[in-house]
């Protein structure tokens, strides 16, 4: 048996980060190790694992003693099964083994810069890291649920790979502050993957409206017809609200990026540790200014899960207007077969499945944001275990919401509208109506008279089931005598209400020949029901 020394400072092999033959114990306890055996409900002395493990004979009913944990001294007894398997985090929290071996790291060198351990023990850390960092990387690292969480499975592979030096790793350091500095770091590059796939989303939606410029469609409040508008200012309108997101997540990151680490359990440590040296080097803005508001907050968790909530909500309704529009009842848009799916029982279905999805996701979305804030409810100060249950619900709505964001892009670069049955479309739900108002009121008429107008026009439409178009000269003069001229003349065309882009200022043809069918309009009058001779007269009389 090589000697610790030898093992300090030798060569290490990464094969014993899954099978060492040298286990904690034999540091702990050199000859010793503490077991409990169920078939006789009592404690027993038994050798080492090493030993053990060379003498016991090939009987797979014979339990092996369990490792005794890092911070067992005062114990006299091992958990319980149970109590193991319900209180390790290692099965998730090994996603912040990158950041553990960062923090580490710093910590490492704050600590030798500050004459706590010694150069060539730093040295030692930084190659024992770097190892345990490729074998993870490789596939090769063996993750054990009785080392709980990913910070002991490290220091323990560390220790079963240096020895010595890796005993020294954690001195003025607690798991408390160490786990959040892990996730701080940890949150700081999920945030900038998110703003990523952010960014992407919203070239492929300008790309998408700029592909489809000039195309009207109807715009809807209370999901009924209520004016035309383009296209493109529709699905520009969903760019603005991701740069809203991304704002979110901005201001989210610069307010997590302060380092917890140095306050320890939670009152920080008495030995001459430099904060700002570890939070310089892991690129925090500065230090925590409170040990204990260091280890206990949770905000930025809630800050994050929060804007994430709110992008997956902004999502979900472009999804719900997508997959209403992709129905046979709208039918404005088609999605190509790429990002469709169908029926297993009905030949003839095509499917927007992904944007339902996205429609569906953001539930559980919103649901990590409520676990969490259910979670910090009533929690005294300062670190308590159900805080270990924040990482998951983050965990989860980081990878669902990048999920989200990569399908919508994908699916919005491959869907097509159809302009004709959108053309057809539009003479529907009197989408004209607040352009006649607006046309009266431009000519004087105080609003609410001429809301009333266009009101009693949409009313005598429906009773006589046509379009705003369609009603005649004497049907305009029969609404509102009082203003029998400017309805004669919106009548005529003079606005040019063809092409409501005059009046609202962008391009939205609503149809042709407005007043073609109308009575009273002769072959002097054009195609779109301007007459310059009745312009003229009216101009006078007005």
């Amino acid at each position: 048996m090589e000697s610790i020394c030898e093992r300090s400072l030798g060569n290490p092999v990464t094969s014993r980060f899954s099978s060492s033959s040298l286990t904690r114990q034999s540091y702990f306890k050199p000859r010793f190790c503490i077991g409990f055996s169920r078939k006789v409900q009592r404690f027993e002395v038994v050798s080492c694992a090493s030993e053990t493990m060379n003498s016991a004979p090939n009987d797979s009913s014979m339990k092996k003693p369990k490792e005794e944990k890092l911070w067992g001294g005062r114990f006299e007894e091992n958990v319980t099964d149970a109590v193991e398997r319900f209180t390790e985090s290692v099965s998730y929290d090994k996603n912040l083994y990158k950041h553990d071996i960062m923090g580490s790291r710093a910590h490492a060198a704050m600590l030798a810069h500050q004459g706590l351990i010694c150069d060539s023990d730093r040295d030692i850390i930084f190659k024992g890291l770097d190892e345990i960092e490729k074998s993870i990387e490789a596939g090769k690292f063996v993750w054990r649920a009785d080392r709980e969480d990913v910070h002991m499975n490290i220091e323990a592979a560390l220790t079963d790979l240096i020895g010595e030096p890796a005993k020294k790793l954690h001195t003025a350091r607690s798991r408390n502050d160490q786990v959040l500095t892990d996730f701080r770091l940890w949150c700081r590059d999920a945030i900038d993957m998110i703003l990523g796939h952010i960014k992407h989303l919203q070239v492929a939606l300008v790309t998408l409206a700029t592909k489809n410029e000039g195309l009207i469609v109807p715009g809807y409040t209370h999901l009924q017809r209520a004016q035309p508008v383009l296209l493109q200012h529709l699905v520009l309108s969903y760019v603005e609200q991701l740069e809203r997101d991304a704002s979110r997540l901005v201001d989210c990151k610069v307010r997590l990026n302060f380092c917890p680490l140095g306050a320890c359990a939670l009152a920080g440590t008495g030995l001459p540790i430099d904060r700002f040296m570890t939070s310089d080097a892991l690129g925090f803005t500065a230090p925590m200014r409170n040990s204990i508001d260091a280890v206990s907050d949770r905000d930025f968790v809630l800050e994050f899960l929060s804007a994430n909530s709110i992008t997956a909500i902004h999502l979900s309704r472009l999804g719900e207007e997508w997959v209403l529009w992709a129905s046979e009842e709208f039918g404005f848009l088609n999605p190509s077969d790429a990002v469709s799916t169908g029926s297993s029982i009905m030949p003839q279905k095509k499917n927007p499945d992904p944007m339902e999805l996205v429609r569906g996701k953001s539930a559980r979305i919103v649901g990590d944001l409520v676990t969490v804030l259910v979670l910090c409810k009533g929690l005294p100060h300062a670190y308590n275990r159900d805080l270990q249950e924040d990482k998951e619900p983050l965990f989860d709505s980081v990878k669902t919401i990048i999920g989200m964001l990569e399908v919508t892009a994908e699916f919005a670069q491959n869907i097509t509208f159809n302009r004709e049955r959108i053309q057809k479309s539009l003479p529907a739900g009197h989408l004209d109506a607040t352009t006649l108002a607006d046309y009266l009121v431009k000519k004087g008429v105080p609003f609410r008279t001429s809301h009333d107008i266009a009101g009693r026009s949409v009313a005598s439409c429906v009773s006589k089931n046509c379009q705003l178009s369609d009603l005649t000269l004497d049907e305009l003069r029969s609404i509102n005598p009082a203003q029998n001229v400017l309805l004669i003349s919106w009548a005529f065309g003079l606005p040019s209400f063809a092409s409501t882009n005059r009046s609202l200022s962008c391009c939205m043809h609503l149809g042709e020949a407005r007043g073609r069918s109308r009575e009273g309009i002769t072959e002097e009058h054009g195609r779109d029901g301007s007459c310059r001779e009745s312009e003229n007269e009216v101009q006078r009389k007005g």
